[in-house]
């Protein structure tokens, strides 16, 4: 995979939040699954772009396995959203996602998957990594990062919109 061997577990893709959103991807059973949906479902819509301070978790319906009334939740919104670029990324390039080849473990996923994004949802997510790559010291994640690790993962976030999106 792409994102495997340049973004995917340096920074990006290795947080509790990353494998709880390979498994939610994983839960929904489909093979197309749109950013619009995924950004309802975990309420990142309801942030209106503001993705620095995440002040309760986000929560996602488990679906699947899991059952009714049991939600996945993320802690960090930046990093759903960086997460998320990163799977465009590979879908981009690959066509497609393994999300078991990502988690390192077996998911109930059959299939391939593809994440599909709108201008409108392309437009949010770059500007996103934009905003963390200029300023990654005003995210929530600076209370539990060290600085040395958010600046890295700001400039992995820069080249990850430029191979994204061209900027």
């Amino acid at each position: 995979m792409y994102i495997a061997g340049n973004y995917w577990n340096h920074y990006i893709g290795d947080t509790d939040d990353s494998l709880t959103l390979l498994d939610y991807l994983a839960g929904k059973g489909q093979q197309e699954i749109s950013i619009k949906e995924i950004f309802s479902e975990t309420g990142l819509d309801k942030l209106n772009g503001d993705f620095r301070r995440s002040h309760t978790p986000l929560t996602a319906p488990a679906g699947g396995e899991a059952g009714e009334g049991y939600y996945r939740e993320f802690y960090f919104a930046i990093d759903l959203v960086v997460d998320l670029a990163a799977l465009l990324l590979e879908c981009k390039v690959s066509g497609s996602l393994d999300l078991s080849e990502l988690a390192g473990y077996d998911l109930p996923a059959s299939g391939p998957v593809v994440l599909t994004a709108a201008p409108e949802e392309q437009e949010l997510i770059s500007r996103a990594l934009e905003d963390f790559s200029s300023a990654p010291l005003e995210y929530d994640l600076s209370e539990l990062c060290p600085e040395e690790a958010l600046l890295e993962m700001a400039e992995l976030c820069r080249r990850l919109r430029q191979e994204l999106y061209g900027e």
